[in-house]
């Protein structure tokens, strides 16, 4: 079992430092240097061609999309846009690299020297952009017959060109220092902003859950701030926002035990292991790479114009900071409130929620809430739950004209989120409305007072807080299908 050191220890102890390199699948409808469609989740196989096979004698032809994508993501993460630039190949013998080389970006990216700005527990953290380039995906192998997945233990390796050319970024932070015991929380909000700032930008899907972004967290530890950086490890295609943050820790608590031990720890590539919540051992990066890189010779140099930046520069969204400015002032929520949104990256969902006719403070109540908690139980992000804006929006709309009431809508997102249909149906299906019928309320009122004399007693000596528990048992009788208040007038009309 590998030995951990307790997070509060660690950070006692040791300073963290970060590298965070994020790779983003662009929604261009055809691939880096084909025609071939990206379309998600198609038969295997049936979206390739010579180029993205790497047949001999194909050429790649740039996508002039994705060239545009690059550089507006660029733009948003205030880097400056290369004047020329040009492709390389990055030589390496994999199973789902069929060219044996991948075309990337080497010494000359298209976006360099950038930043954004995060927010964790009200103080900003500046993370600095060394460089956005472009490249090309890889396929996807699928290992058979083992007990793990992995190819360790598989009978036999089954591949799928689908994804190979598929036009990627890769945006790449210089060391993220100064953390300190926020280094996980920091990881985590710094690719929740990717992620809301490409999906602003139109760039990108950003399902981490089909790996159209992913994370690749490099973490080393050393004595002091003052000290040279430790060695790193870096964890590969880490693909949740709450799975950055574990395995930002994991690594944290693990190299602080090997160090803390007299150890050493290994400069390798390390598997994210998501139901133990644990990273194992991948490949060894202890000796230099050498992936002979050079100039691609069948692609020309990309140079875009200054007019044709700063006419991108005019597409840019709302920088995420003013956008959050805006909503605080919009939904009146204060500065605490804002915070707990943020940090629960329940900002999205919010506001679309809010779009859907909830208002701000109920929107904020189930997301933080009821939903909060469901994520949580399936190990999962928040908008994964299975539940929509509209459908939280809809539900809010059921409690609000009392149909159902708080503690029915908890039922029917169980039915929403089961697939059993829009919030009214499952309201319907599950006979889960309120019951207005006056008669059948005041039989229950009736029968909570004969069953509790005592009670009804106090009530009727002016001691109306005891009528708390004859409420209780009409609730209780009715599967909390009645609506309180009512219930609550009733009592005390028939024990004035």
């Amino acid at each position: 079992m590998t030995a951990l050191m307790p997070f509060d220890e660690a950070m006692a102890t040791f300073d963290p430092v970060l590298g965070l390199e994020v790779h983003v699948e662009l929604n261009t409808a055809s691939k880096m240097f084909c025609g071939c469609s990206t379309e998600f989740g198609a038969e295997p196989n049936t979206q390739t061609c010579p180029v993205c096979l790497g047949l001999p004698g194909s050429l790649p032809v740039v996508n002039a999309l994705a060239i545009e994508s690059a550089i507006r993501i660029g733009l948003a993460l205030n880097c400056s846009i290369a004047e020329w630039c040009r492709f390389a190949r990055k030589n390496y013998f994999y199973p789902d690299q069929p060219k044996n080389y991948q075309i990337s970006q080497y010494d000359e990216p298209i976006a360099y020297d950038g930043w954004a700005d995060v927010e964790v527990d009200g103080r900003p953290y500046r993370i600095e952009i060394e460089r956005a380039h472009m490249e090309e995906d890889t396929g996807k192998s699928l290992h058979v017959g083992g007990a793990t997945g992995r190819i360790h233990g598989a009978d036999h390796s089954l591949l799928d060109y689908n994804r190979s050319g598929v036009p990627l970024i890769e945006i790449v932070t210089k060391p993220i220092e100064g953390a300190g015991d926020k280094a996980p929380e920091v990881a985590r909000a710094y690719v929740a902003m990717l992620r809301d700032l490409l999906r602003a930008l139109g760039v990108s899907d950003v399902r981490m859950e089909q790996g159209s972004l992913r994370c690749d967290a490099n973490v080393s530890l050393r004595p002091t701030p003052e000290s040279p950086l430790g060695t790193r490890t870096e964890t590969k295609n880490v693909n949740s926002l709450r799975s950055v943050e574990r395995a930002v820790r994991y690594e944290i608590t693990r190299q602080a035990a090997l160090l803390g031990d007299g150890g050493r720890v290994t400069q390798e590539t390390r598997h994210w292991q998501e139901g133990p919540g644990t990273t194992a051992a991948g490949r060894s990066k202890e000796q230099a790479e050498e992936y002979r890189y050079f100039p691609d010779p069948d692609l020309v140099p990309v140079a875009p114009s200054r007019e044709w930046v700063e006419e991108l520069r005019g597409t840019l969204p709302e920088p995420p900071a003013e956008r959050l400015r805006r909503m605080s002032a919009a939904w009146g929520f204060s500065d605490l409130e804002l915070r707990d949104v943020v940090n629960a990256g329940a900002l999205n969902a919010i506001e679309a929620t809010v779009a859907a006719g909830a208002s701000p403070q109920s929107a904020r109540k189930w997301w933080l809430t009821e939903l909060a908690r469901r994520a949580n139980e399936q190990g999962v992000d928040l908008e994964d739950t299975g539940v929509s804006p509209v459908q939280v929006a809809e539900i809010q709309a059921l409690v609000e004209a009392g149909t159902i009431n708080d503690k029915l809508a908890r039922q029917v997102f169980d039915g929403v989120a089961a697939g059993e249909g829009s919030p009214a149906e499952v309201v319907e299906s599950r006979g889960l409305a309120v019951v207005s019928d006056e008669g059948a309320l005041g039989d229950a009122v009736d029968a909570a007072i004969a069953a509790n004399p005592g009670v009804a007693d106090k009530v009727r000596s002016g001691k109306v807080a005891a009528a708390g528990a004859l409420i209780g048992a009409v609730m209780k009788q009715m599967r909390g299908q009645a609506d309180a208040g009512r219930v609550r007038e009733l009592i005390l009309e028939r024990l004035s």
